[in-house]
């Protein structure tokens, strides 16, 4: 699914002749997006469905529904249980570097998420917010590792890959502030906030795994570098935490 935020739609610089936004039928609009939009009197438009293509390797004298080994060629007429899909029919041992980082992704997502509820109870509007902008960039990861397709740029919490560096590189002049170094004392949600960006480098790691070559080269460089910002826009969203920049204080 992915997610329309607020900071989204500011960093989109919408017009004042704006008088519709559209959406496609799997977006999903968080509530301050929702709220920015009817602010600025713009009508929030969603696209009909359509339905997913999904194209095939197909594979010779054995007719094209049949899968096929990545890694040898071989068809199969069924999926054997200790095999995946790579994409489409194209299958690979569930072992195999790229489905261990999707499921790194898979995980971060899940934890994200369970931070969100956490932000809600916390009466915390603007971290479940800055959260799904975190939670869309890794389901675009992952949708751009599935499909084989390059990463369009994206911003985090509405910064681009320089504005993201200097926050987190500069704390004391962003957020007045020294580098924080995580403490008990700085309560739960900080705790949890500390474990995301570590979690987000576990990520980056495995992500190295999957897609480096024999001689030191890596592919896939695009998503690599997106999960090394993807870490500073978290770290971004602990330090405002710290320093009450969202509602509901630092515990």
């Amino acid at each position: 699914m992915k997610i329309l935020t607020e900071a989204m739609l500011r960093s989109a610089a919408l017009g004042e002749d704006t008088t519709e936004y559209c959406v496609d039928a799997d977006v999903f609009v968080t509530p301050l997006a929702r709220e920015y939009l009817r602010d600025r009197r713009i009508s929030l438009v969603i696209a009909e469905a359509r339905p997913a293509v999904m194209t095939r390797t197909p594979v010779k004298a054995k007719g094209e529904h049949t899968y096929i080994d990545a890694a040898t060629g071989e068809g199969y007429l069924e999926k054997p249980e200790h095999m995946t899909h790579l994409r489409a029919n194209v299958l690979v041992p569930k072992s195999h570097p790229r489905i261990e980082f999707r499921g790194q992704l898979d995980a971060l997502q899940a934890e994200i998420i369970c931070l969100q509820v956490k932000a809600e109870e916390a009466h915390a509007p603007k971290l479940v917010e800055d959260l799904s902008d975190i939670l869309l960039s890794t389901r675009l990861i992952l949708g751009a590792e599935v499909k084989d397709e390059p990463l369009a740029p994206v911003k985090i919490l509405g910064m681009n890959t320089e504005e993201l560096r200097s926050h987190s590189h500069n704390v004391k002049k962003y957020f007045g502030i020294d580098h924080p170094v995580p403490d008990y004392r700085m309560g739960m949600m900080a705790a949890d906030l500390n474990r995301l960006r570590t979690k987000v480098r576990e990520a980056e790691l495995s992500a190295m795994h999957a897609f480096e070559n024999g001689d030191g080269s890596v592919e896939r460089t695009d998503i690599i570098e997106h999960l090394n910002r993807l870490s500073s826009g978290v770290y971004i969203v602990f330090c405002r935490w710290l320093t009450g920049y969202y509602k509901g204080g630092q515990r």
